[in-house]
This record gives C-alpha cells, sequence and structure tokens, in this order.
C-alpha cells in the first residue's frame, strides 16, 4: 500500500534575472584627449522586498585611466557609484512570500560599456546582470510506498570466508581419480 506525505522544506519560490545599465559622469580638472582604460571593482550589493517590489541597492567603485595635454599625461580617477533599482516580480497564486528571503547573486559583474569626453566630463555607461530569488517555506508532496522492505543483510565477511573454507575440497583433484 502506499500514500503521500508532505514535507515542509525551504525551496526556490520564484526567481529571474535582469540587466541593469547605469549611465553618469565624471568631471577631471583637466581636459581628457582619450580614455586608455576603464574598470569597475569593489560591487557590493543586496536585495529587500517592499510590497510587491524587490529593491536592490549596491555600489560600486569606477576608476578611468585617462590621458591629458595631447597625450602627453596620465591620470586615474576614482568615484564610488551608489544605485537603487526596483524590479516586480510575478507572484503565483496560492503561495506565501510574507516571510521569503531575498537572494541576490552576480549573474554578469558590472563592466563599462561605453566610455566617450565631453569637455572636462568622462561619461560612461556600466553594465550588470543580477539573478534575483525568493526563498520560502513550501510543501511538497510525496509519494511513499509502505510495503517497500528497504533493509539490506549485513553479510559478515569473515563467516562468509568460513564457509567457503568448509566448501572447498582440498582433495579434488585426488578423488577423481
Amino acid at each position: 500500500m502506499s500514500s503521500y506525505r508532505e514535507i515542509v522544506t525551504k525551496a526556490v519560490l520564484g526567481k529571474g534575472k535582469k540587466i541593469f545599465n547605469h549611465t553618469n559622469f565624471i568631471e577631471v580638472e583637466k581636459a581628457p584627449s582619450n580614455v586608455l582604460g576603464c574598470w569597475v571593482i569593489n560591487h557590493n550589493f543586496k536585495g529587500i522586498k517592499e510590497g510587491g517590489v524587490i529593491t536592490v541597492t549596491g555600489s560600486y567603485d569606477i576608476n578611468i585611466w585617462y590621458s591629458y595635454e595631447n597625450d602627453t599625461k596620465t591620470d586615474v580617477v576614482k568615484e564610488t557609484f551608489n544605485y537603487k533599482e526596483t524590479v516586480n516580480i510575478r507572484e503565483k497564486e496560492g503561495v506565501d512570500y510574507t516571510d521569503a528571503s531575498i537572494i541576490v547573486r552576480s549573474l554578469k559583474d558590472p563592466a563599462c560599456k561605453e566610455v566617450s569626453v565631453d569637455g572636462n566630463k568622462i561619461n560612461y555607461k556600466v553594465e550588470e546582470e543580477l539573478g534575483i530569488e525568493l526563498v520560502g517555506d513550501t510543501k511538497v508532496k510525496i509519494l511513499v510506498d509502505d510495503n517497500m522492505d528497504d533493509w539490506e543483510e549485513i553479510v559478515d565477511e569473515s563467516e562468509a570466508l568460513n564457509k567457503i573454507e568448509e566448501e572447498v575440497n582440498e582433495n579434488y583433484l585426488d578423488s577423481e581419480k
């Protein structure tokens, strides 16, 4: 006879991913000739649930290496960029999201996609991809087979070896003559 059991466990109730683009600028003292490099480091973020949306707050440091005075000198400008993004979530009927925890993962680290010079300003665009999961309590029904004997026989190796020793006829070749 088989029956069903319910197990209460933590599980992913919903998940999704989204690409974020941040466009900003940095003003520098001397007008840049060229941008030589742009990189993003120290990315930190967290998500909280507010009503039917998830708010992701985060920050990263942007470092832009540029040349000035007709490419004869270089400098690096650094700035911390803070952001706040909201993500709508689709809630399924019959699922209780009130005590769900939020897990935010970086699927694609922030990277500088575009950089341009406009007078004493360096305009930049950073792109990142975040994965968001809602984790909470849920019930899972499983089929239980009550008739199954899941006990395995434990064989003592010394008993098995003794039995083999007893059954072996050492004079087998002599007995056929």
